[in-house]
């Protein structure tokens, strides 16, 4: 009988997305535990989850590595992307140099327009690492996204629970645009637009919408979303057949984009990267 061969990272990455459709039909599934000597059962966690969780390499790069044979724990070679491993009890080592925990970084990116929020695109487009350049930098990761056609505001970090804090509806921060569109608002459009609208199973509404200027045909608004689903405000503004000119993220929360040049990046301060992360008042 022929040995199975190996599934490739198209495999895994295909694996991933049956177990994230499971578990949004609430489907549980319990960690496998490890017992040690008397120690309390310790949730275990797939390998290259692990690597990106210690900031070393995006989950899917992680993958790759654990499939071509790059990767070892305790010694020895595993080729299982799943492969269940304790954080911190087991040695992991690439190339055969141990994992260590990357440096925290927090940065933020003033996008512009034509670039894709990804790490690689598989139509070959300009994504926004292109302006991250030859930087000195850990591996780092989008928190949050913007459209191609979207400019502005940008995170990126390699602290995957500091990004899971930002990215949270519930507790994370608002985020502010500034929209430029082809119609001069009336106060009943900005009314309308801030009571929002129902879209299939879904509310698109605003915190607050207000207008900034206006010339004689199009006009700015300032709009604020305490959490961005994808493309909301324009599905949002096309539901009142407004287009959409330009759309360009100012804030979030505390946190403005100022006069960073577009194209440009900065690190974060610890105090700013804190403030961010801590739940509103």
């Amino acid at each position: 009988m022929p040995p199975r061969s190996r599934p490739g990272i198209a495999g895994w990455q295909a694996a991933q997305r049956r177990r994230k459709t499971r578990a949004q039909r609430n489907v549980s599934h319990r960690r496998r535990p490890v017992r040690s000597g008397n120690d309390a059962a310790v949730p275990r966690h797939g390998l290259a989850r692990v690597l990106s969780k210690q900031g070393v390499c995006s989950r899917s790069e992680a993958a790759r590595w654990i499939l071509a044979g790059r990767v070892r724990v305790d010694g020895r070679v595993v080729r299982d992307p799943e492969f269940p491993v304790v954080q911190g009890r087991q040695r992991i080592g690439v190339d055969d140099d141990a994992v260590v925990a990357g440096e925290r970084t927090w940065l933020m990116l003033n996008k512009p327009r034509g670039l894709v929020t990804t790490t690689s695109d598989e139509q070959g487009r300009d994504t926004v690492y292109r302006c991250l350049g030859d930087a000195d930098l850990p591996w780092l990761a989008p928190v949050g996204r913007l459209d191609k056609a979207s400019e502005g505001l940008l995170l990126f970090s390699n602290d995957p629970a500091w990004a899971a804090r930002i990215t949270d509806p519930a507790t994370g921060p608002d985020k502010t645009y500034h929209v430029q569109i082809d119609r001069l608002p009336d106060a009943a459009l900005l009314a309308r637009l801030l009571a929002g609208v129902v879209s299939g199973d879904t509310t698109l509404s605003a915190k607050s919408v207000k207008a900034l200027r206006q010339g004689e045909k199009n006009a700015w608004l300032e709009i604020v979303l305490e959490e961005g689903r994808n493309r909301q405000i324009r599905r949002l503004l096309a539901a009142f057949d407004i287009q959409v000119l330009r759309l360009v993220r100012v804030a979030i929360g505390d946190l403005e984009l100022g006069d960073l040049s577009k194209g440009h990046w900065r690190r974060l301060t610890a105090a700013e990267a804190a403030s961010l992360a801590s739940p509103p008042s």
